[in-house]
């Protein structure tokens, strides 16, 4: 069954960007894919885990992110099997992506499912740097101002300005051909998201520290009533979710790896010690941040204004964090442009506009290629995320949003479903019976954050 269906995969077009399968030296080990991983899954989500702390406390804080850690390891091992098929040690062909495994193991039907998320994913990912980014080129003026006219000045500063420079900047770095032309930018993205998390952990241990107590409570923040407190939680789990999982990129690490051992094997053994190295990081940066400030947590911890000073230190962080920002908002949109004009050209071979392109030469700069559907598609792209930020511009919110929409089909249902095709796993068995009970309590606790952070998105826009 597997390799009959990878023999029929250009039957899905638009669900792929991957070219035809070209042999290549696979020479990644564990330690590489430790790497990947670990750059993968630290980013812009790690600012908001001391908000997320804060609402559960100290007791349901630090479960709720092993529990996150533990269903992303879970997920992960289940999907390490669906890489080769159609056995998952020795089977000869090879899913060299998340879309093409579902489309292998599960049909062309529930791969255009999936790859209605994975789009979502993507465009959604591109909303929230868009308002990460100017959020905080907002703190970094804020800062200056405050450094100026002291602590008590009103040094307000607004978003849309930010986020209509952030746009333009993504209009232009768009208009990259693909991917392979990026790895410059992804390596100093990785940098500076290790640079800002890292710089955030020390800040808050810098004010426990100085403090000589650590603030916060059992309950978390306390609320004005039982309905907000429930609200506020699920937006926390929203926040987490958004931080851990990393499903859309593990089949391509995975396909890095070379063989012997087995890449599942490998994968694994790479994916405990990611998992581990990122859930010790995340409970020091969330627990830190909540240990300094308490009730006063803010949503974003370098942007908040629980810090101060260094301001130059603060300035330096979220100038990291912008850059890590222009770097990923491409990463993470680079698929969807190519899934896109893939399809285009497949459905208009003979139309110029998809498929002919332009050489634009300018003074004191080398010739630029453009083709016009690559401009005007990725353009509107930019631009709609931009808006789209812009009318909505809550860091937490859309956050939690993203997280629990995206969390459970691509984390839990598809892998599930994935290893139950694959293993031959017949209904109503133990192993059927607890992965199963497993999706459905994902689904629920995901609708549960999905509502909650709906709910905050609709009362920040109204109040």
């Amino acid at each position: 069954m597997g390799v009959a269906a990878a023999d029929n995969r250009d039957q899905a077009p638009l669900l792929q960007a991957q070219p035809a399968e070209i042999p290549f030296k696979r020479t990644g080990n564990v330690w590489t894919a430790v790497a990947h991983i670990i750059t993968g899954v630290i980013g812009s989500g790690v600012l908001s885990l001391a908000w997320s702390m804060a609402q559960l406390g100290w007791i349901a804080g630090p479960l709720a992110m092993l529990f996150f850690a533990l269903i992303t390891l879970l997920s992960t091992f289940l999907l390490c099997d669906s890489y080769r098929s159609p056995d998952p040690e020795y089977g000869p062909a090879r899913n060299r992506s998340y879309l093409e495994a579902v489309y292998v193991n599960l049909g062309k039907r529930n791969a255009w499912v999936c790859g209605l998320f994975v789009q979502i994913s993507l465009f959604g990912t591109g909303i929230a740097y868009t308002i990460t980014s100017a959020i905080s080129m907002r703190a970094i003026q804020k800062s200056n101002c405050y450094h100026k006219e002291g602590h008590e000045a009103s040094c307000d500063f607004g978003d849309s300005s930010n986020m209509l420079v952030f746009g333009v900047v993504q209009i232009v770095l768009s208009q990259i051909p693909n991917f392979h032309n990026l790895q410059w930018l992804s390596i100093l993205a990785a940098f500076m998201s290790f640079t800002y998390s890292s710089i955030g952990l020390g800040l808050g241990l810098a004010e426990v520290v100085g403090d000589g107590y650590v603030e916060g409570s059992i309950g978390g923040i306390s609320s004005s009533s039982a309905a907000e407190k429930v609200w506020l939680v699920s937006q926390a789990i929203g926040d987490i979710a958004f931080a851990y999982p990393y499903s859309l990129i593990l089949i391509e690490i995975q396909d890095t790896l070379m063989s012997p051992p087995p890449e599942n094997q490998t994968m694994k053994k790479a994916s405990t010690i990611a998992i581990t190295v990122t859930t010790f990081f995340y409970l020091c940066c969330g627990g830190f941040g909540y240990a300094a400030f308490g009730d006063a947590t803010p949503g974003n911890l370098l942007t908040g204004f629980g810090f101060y000073e260094p301001y130059w230190l603060i300035d330096f962080a979220n100038a990291c964090i912008m850059l890590h920002l222009v770097g990923g908002y491409q990463v993470f949109s680079q698929p969807l442009f190519a899934n896109v004009e893939k399809w285009f050209a497949g459905k208009f071979p003979g139309s110029r506009f998809v498929n002919d392109s332009h050489t634009l030469k300018l003074p004191l700069l080398p010739d630029i290629r453009l083709n016009l559907l690559r401009l005007c598609f990725r353009s509107v792209y930019v631009v709609l995320t931009t808006g789209i930020a812009m009318v909505f511009p809550y860091f937490n919110q859309v956050l939690g949003v993203h997280g629990s929409l995206i969390f459970w089909p691509l984390s839990v249902y598809f892998p599930v479903e994935m290893y139950f095709k694959q293993r031959n796993i017949q209904a109503w068995t133990t192993k059927w019976v607890m992965l199963r009970t497993f999706s459905i309590f994902c689904l629920l606790l995901s609708l549960f954050a999905l509502i909650g952070s709906i709910q905050g998105l609709i009362s920040a826009k109204l109040s």
